[in-house]
């Protein structure tokens, strides 16, 4: 068993404040080339809600729920938290833990799937960190990718069933359930997953497809699109944009969508302003009745999960290091503890047919070389 002394929560960060807007976007674009009136003009969506981003308040409401979780369930682990992008920024956290004494911790990431901005990248974060502080940073294991984990599916899926309840009675049998991902470079998407297993869109497809079936006996039509593409239009994105698709659903005869954000734990900026606003006004100009789906980072199941994750992961033997072959072996890809949560008998760890996903991912795992001069997502081309 590992003797992790320690939980940490990395996130990517946004402003609090008006005055925080620009330095945390220039902060965020820095060194890729990203001309300043694209800086301004994502600027005024988050001086449309005050200059205060949502993701740092959710990542504390989390916080407080995973605290209250891990004392309810006899976990007795203190909890740190860093972003990548803001404050409280990560290597801050890190060197925090390493004057507390911190030695191993395990770390939970705001993003539920695998590709370079969702996972690999916050790995490479993690280590930059680490050597930032020195020989006494502590190790820091990351928590699996949970897409399909249960504690994912079911509270989209009783979100979803609430959206649906809002819209008018004759409409709801028959509403289009459209699933939304942070769109990525074709390149990452392919990229994703050990050997560049394409795995970024499999997980997705299969995520949507778990919480559909579990929705109105799973005779809704659903559809996966993307949000958010922010490269230039030379470069190959994932498609269809959730616009455009609104569109296409409205010529087909489509009268109410439910929109799911299924790549998103959050409802952060790009939740609030890229759904809440782009695509409802899209929904409207259409004449399609719309309703969005909460995001499952609020939920009290969601935060019961993050304590499975670290039983499970506290569950496995204790190798003599990261390089484990319990830890990493592509052997261990569907099979991690026979997909049951560790002292749950009968809980399984991952639904559908995909598996429990591996506990390490390999060194070559969603490596991806972004091009210089790529712009980002406000927060983040990071799903998460």
């Amino acid at each position: 068993m590992p003797a992790y002394d320690a939980f940490l929560l990395v996130s990517f960060g946004g402003p609090e404040g008006p005055g925080e807007v620009m330095p945390f976007l220039e902060n965020v674009t820095r060194g890729r080339g990203i001309p300043p009136e694209r800086l301004v003009s994502v600027a005024e969506h988050y001086y449309a809600v005050g200059g205060v981003s949502p993701i740092n308040q959710q990542c504390r409401d989390l916080l407080a729920a995973v605290r209250a979780d891990f004392s309810a369930s006899g976990l007795s682990l203190p909890v740190y938290w860093g972003n990548r992008n803001w404050t409280p920024y990560l290597t801050d956290t890190v060197r925090a833990m390493a004057d507390d004494g911190v030695r191993r911790a395990v770390a939970l990431v705001t993003s539920a799937y695998s590709s370079y901005s969702s996972c690999r990248q916050y790995l490479d974060d993690i280590e930059r960190a680490r050597a930032a502080v020195g020989p006494d940073a502590p190790r820091i294991d990351k928590i699996r990718r949970f897409f399909n984990h249960p504690g994912f599916i079911e509270p989209f899926a009783e979100s979803t069933r609430a959206a649906l309840a809002t819209l008018p009675a004759d409409l709801r049998d028959d509403a289009h359930l459209v699933f939304t991902a942070h769109s990525v470079p074709v390149a990452m998407a392919e990229a994703s997953g050990p050997g560049g297993g394409h795995r970024y869109v499999a997980e997705l497809t299969e995520a949507a497809r778990l919480i559909a079936e579990r929705v109105g006996g799973g005779t809704h039509l659903h559809t996966l699109a993307y949000q958010s593409r922010s490269g230039p239009p030379s470069q190959p994105w994932l498609e269809p944009d959730v616009c455009d698709h609104l569109g296409d659903l409205a010529k087909s005869g489509t009268q109410a969508v439910v929109v799911i954000p299924v790549g998103f734990v959050s409802d952060h900026m790009e939740v609030r302003h890229d759904l809440d606003v782009e695509a409802a006004q899209s929904a409207d100009a259409l004449g399609l009745v719309f309703a969005r789906v909460a995001t499952p980072g609020g939920h009290p199941r969601f935060a019961s999960m993050v304590t499975e994750l670290v039983r499970e992961r506290l569950a496995l033997p204790d190798e003599a290091g990261p390089d484990s072959p319990v830890l990493d072996s592509p052997d261990l890809d569907s099979t991690v503890l026979d997909n049951l949560i560790p002292g749950d008998a009968g809980s399984p760890a991952a639904l559908g047919g995909m598996g429990v996903p591996r506990q390490a991912c390999p060194a070559d795992c969603c490596r991806y070389a972004a091009p210089v001069g790529r712009p980002r997502g406000a927060e983040g081309t990071s799903p998460a």
